[in-house]
């Protein structure tokens, strides 16, 4: 009998890792084109980024003279000089202003769209989702269709060329609270909530130290989006500001821009003020990626 059950044994097949169903193979040629298309997309978005570091570093006469996508002669360094020269060095100003627009008005308004997302989300109370519908409607409308509404009712107070007429309008972010309310409905545990009422806590402590920590990977993509937003904001400074102290980047840059015919010079200002007016960009996102893919638990017992 165990001879018979050893001899049925050996023959059996065996279930191995060479024996065991795979899943479709991609063709070679898939991933060849595949790659190819990726590396063609991506060689379009950079070549913009390309040319402007590249013209940075040329001199004016160099710039109009020779081959636009590749380097010559050196002179980064004096197009800075030049560039901060400027006006009595009015760019360090046009500056600072963008981040103050940005930075400030991209965590004020992350906080302001965390909170209304999440009272949309964890609070039951008439008229809920109407107000919901009504911010979604708010992502639907373009700045551009609001800029003039927005000088006639800063006009009206006599705030208009303030500070105050670029930082105001800049805070309030429907994309923001909804994507708070999605966030904190799918983040914050309606238990946890209870756990801490029962405790004692209050509402607006619990907010802050406990769902705001759930809602931290939700928040740095609100942040990097306002601020990718108010650094690029053009039409709304344009229409309030007359006071070039007061302008952010963008529009100091159009200024210069737009004053070429009479100035040549200002060209490679405007270029080198451009590729300047990239590096925070580019820091801020360097910063907080890695918060990006902060898991929930994660956010929740990070101190």
């Amino acid at each position: 009998m165990s001879l018979l059950t050893d001899t049925a044994g050996a023959h059996a097949p065996r279930k191995t890792s060479e024996t065991a169903p795979r899943g479709p193979r991609e063709s070679r040629l898939s991933v060849i084109a595949a790659t190819g298309f990726l590396a063609v997309v991506a060689v379009y978005m950079l070549l913009p980024v390309f040319w402007l570091i590249v013209s940075a570093t040329k001199s004016q006469g160099d710039l109009v003279d020779s081959f636009g996508l590749w380097f010559s002669d050196f002179h980064l360094f004096d197009n800075l000089r030049a560039l901060f020269a400027k006006q009595d060095g009015v760019y360090l100003p046009w500056l600072l202003n963008s981040l103050l627009y940005a930075g400030a008005g991209a965590a004020v308004g992350t906080l302001l769209s965390a909170m209304a997302g999440y009272a949309l989300a964890k609070y039951r109370f008439r008229g809920r989702e109407l107000l919901f519908n009504v911010v979604l409607g708010g992502v639907l409308v373009p700045a551009t269709a609001l800029a003039l509404p927005l000088f006639l009712l800063f006009a009206e107070v006599d705030a208009t060329d303030t500070f105050w007429s670029v930082f105001l309008p800049s805070i309030v972010s429907p994309f923001g609270v909804y994507l708070s309310r999605i966030f904190a409905a799918a983040s914050v545990p309606d238990e946890l909530l209870e756990a801490a009422r029962i405790d004692g806590s209050g509402e607006l402590r619990t907010f802050f130290t406990m769902s705001l920590r759930l809602m931290s990977p939700a928040m740095v993509t609100i942040f990097l989006f306002q601020f990718v937003v108010i650094w690029n904001n053009f039409l709304l400074p344009l229409v309030m500001l007359q006071n070039d102290r007061l302008y952010p980047v963008t529009l100091g840059l159009f200024t210069w821009q737009s004053q070429v015919s009479r100035d040549p010079s200002l060209q490679i200002l405007s270029l080198t003020g451009s590729l300047v007016s990239v590096v925070p960009i580019v820091i801020a996102f360097l910063v907080l990626q890695r918060y990006w893919k902060a898991g929930l638990a994660a956010g929740a017992v990070k101190s």
